[in-house]
């Protein structure tokens, strides 16, 4: 595909996931339960923020955007790939995969400034609980939400313009369910060096350095309640923390497991398979996390769930 053909006609070909076809159809089942799943249970997770007055803090002011992120980024990609299971109709257009890695990049780095904004919140609430109110005023989290867009939208924008300007081979095969930027480079007849460099940059910014900042202000939670060791301490802060630390844990373990974790004979199925873990499982499970270890979330859908009723009847 010369530089010259890549107009709306030129197309790629996603090859999908190593599924045999006889398992198509439970897979297909499996993965539209799961993705709608997502979005319901995000939107609920919204709803439930909006209409209970007791969740108008710091915290689930961030949470309410990491569950729109979330059904945003599984519908970059699950769509397309459930399509693809039921019709065999492979391809997507230039155009379309070059917006959909855009969107990618921009959803997943998104997710990791997210998460690191809750860190901070959580830091405060613990280790500074009298000035909680002072620092994360409405004026800080919008700054920091809005940031966290700017700065996301930058890194995406970045990656795109410099994959728009390449040319690729008379082999447009892509071995993924989705227009992964490290496949298409790999498709690519041009020079990706400057593509490598603002790869590794670019995750250091949009993904290791939050994930430091994360591991610092867990750090200082932990010294902080060391400090003063007491049952109902470490408890508060259990029930403080609790969630967030299991989505970190398994969004970063994801991306640990992907990038960083040394590849095997079969790395492109492991690859496909780290990438279901943070695009499909991680947000599915967010909603749930968070409804069941917080007992705020769960008093709010008690609330919800009690009106829908007393309506109803």
């Amino acid at each position: 595909m010369r530089r010259e053909n890549q107009s709306s006609g030129s197309q790629f070909l996603l090859l999908g996931l190593p599924i045999p076809q006889g398992q198509k159809g439970l897979f297909f089942t499996l993965f539209l339960g799961m993705y709608l799943t997502t979005v319901l249970g995000n939107l609920l997770i919204i709803l439930l923020i909006r209409l209970d007055s007791h969740l108008h803090t710091p915290m689930y002011f961030f949470l309410s955007h990491l569950s729109f992120t979330d059904v945003c980024f599984s519908s970059v990609t699950v769509p397309k790939m459930l399509t693809n299971m039921q019709t065999q109709h492979l391809s997507i257009p230039y155009e379309g995969c070059i917006s959909q890695t855009y969107f990618f990049i921009l959803f997943a780095d998104l997710d990791s400034f997210l998460i690191t904004s809750m860190a901070y919140d959580r830091y405060v609430a613990i280790c500074h609980p009298l000035q909680y109110t002072t620092i994360m005023s409405q004026n800080v989290c919008v700054i920091l939400v809005a940031g966290s867009w700017v700065i996301a939208s930058a890194c995406a924008l970045l990656h795109t313009l410099l994959l728009a300007r390449l040319s690729f081979c008379a082999d447009h095969t892509v071995p993924h369910y989705f227009c992964d930027l490290a496949a298409l480079l790999k498709l690519s007849c041009s020079d990706t060096s400057l593509n490598q460099l603002v790869i590794f940059t670019a995750g250091l910014t949009a993904i290791m350095l939050p994930f430091l900042c994360i591991l610092v202000s867990y750090g200082h939670i932990g010294a902080t309640i060391l400090r003063v060791p007491s049952t109902k301490g470490i408890c508060k802060a259990l029930s403080t923390c609790g969630s967030h630390l299991s989505v970190v844990t398994l969004y970063y373990g994801a991306i640990i497991g992907l990038y960083f974790l040394p590849s095997s004979n079969n790395s492109n199925d492991n690859n496909i398979i780290a990438s279901l873990m943070y695009t499909v499982v991680t947000p599915m499970l967010n909603p749930f996390i968070y409804s069941l270890r917080n007992k705020d979330m769960k008093g709010a859908l008690r609330k919800f769930l009690h009106k829908k009723t007393y309506y109803s009847s």
